[in-house]
């Protein structure tokens, strides 16, 4: 969803153009490059059913699509070092038809009809499971584009992706974006923890066990609050649970390929139920920005 300069904007036209905008961006369509004013569905009925999720793979770091900052309309946003670890919770909506056959932030051709999304930090191009928190639903999508640049609104995905997670007629759902990496090697993580497409990050390899663990290793269930490249931010946000919550909370220090990351858990749980109750728990008290995930004690 490229930004749409103002044609009489010439001094920004090349940085607009490597930003990009967004579906859910301002209505004043300033730029006569798109052949429709409003977006759109497509017509007819598109079936989405049949249609299989973005494969991750390794990509070497581009510079295309990732300067840090950037401004949009006068705010400035930021590109994170790293999209290991990166979970959050908030708003999606979708672009489609008035957006489609034009460049996306990093180059490439946006397909309406494709897995894909438009993200305002996350680094591109990369991937990420997005959860429709409503519904159950997830999807795996390829992030190739900045944006959306409307309100509080967390990612942008294609129709065919929205129209997969059931909210294209809505406008809007409330998600969760995971982030999945893939390093040279070839293996895969979803928000820093070893992943296989198809599998549920909960439960990668066998059932809960009563005591919390899973079987036959020392992994049990946690509620992942944030991950930190430094120590700093996962002791304050410790501080802040401690202050709220009865269940016992830590902070784990992990090497990754990427640095270490220092990850801000509540548990371990007995079971995904207990997890989720405290997960709706810790939303309501105003930690919306969480996942459930196996780690190890």
């Amino acid at each position: 969803m490229n930004f749409n300069p103002s044609l009489s904007w010439i001094l920004v036209v090349t940085t607009a153009l490597v930003l990009g905008g967004c579906a859910s961006s301002p209505e004043t369509d300033h730029s006569s490059r798109y052949t429709i004013s409003q977006d759109r569905a497509p017509a007819g009925q598109f079936d989405a059913s049949g249609l299989s999720d973005a494969k991750p793979i390794y990509e070497a770091p581009r510079r295309a699509g990732n300067k840090s900052p950037y401004t949009v309309w006068g705010k400035q946003y930021q590109v994170i070092p790293s999209n290991e670890g990166y979970v959050a919770r908030g708003t999606a909506s979708w672009y489609g038809e008035k957006f489609h056959g034009h460049k996306t932030s990093n180059g490439e051709t946006f397909n309406m009809y494709e897995m894909s999304a438009a993200h305002k930090s996350l680094r591109i191009p990369g991937y990420a499971r997005v959860t429709n928190l409503d519904n159950g639903r997830s999807v795996v999508v390829r992030v190739n584009d900045r944006g959306p640049f409307h309100g509080d609104r967390l990612i942008d995905l294609s129709y065919a992706a929205a129209k997969k997670l059931g909210y294209q007629s809505r406008g809007t759902a409330r998600v969760e974006v995971a982030a999945i990496t893939v390093r040279a090697d070839g293996s895969m993580f979803l928000a820093g923890q070893p992943f296989a497409p198809g599998a549920s990050v909960s439960r990668p390899e066998s059932s809960v066990a009563a005591t919390g663990q899973m079987a036959g290793d020392n992994r049990a269930l946690y509620v992942q609050l944030g991950s930190f490249s430094s120590r700093d931010p996962a002791d304050k946000l410790l501080n802040r649970l401690s202050a709220v919550m009865e269940n016992p909370v830590r902070v784990r220090a992990i090497d990754t390929a990427a640095g270490r990351f220092h990850r801000v858990q509540v548990g371990p749980f007995v079971n995904e139920d207990s997890a989720r109750r405290t997960q709706n728990l810790l939303e309501a008290r105003g930690f919306s920005q969480s996942i459930l995930l196996t780690d190890s004690n």
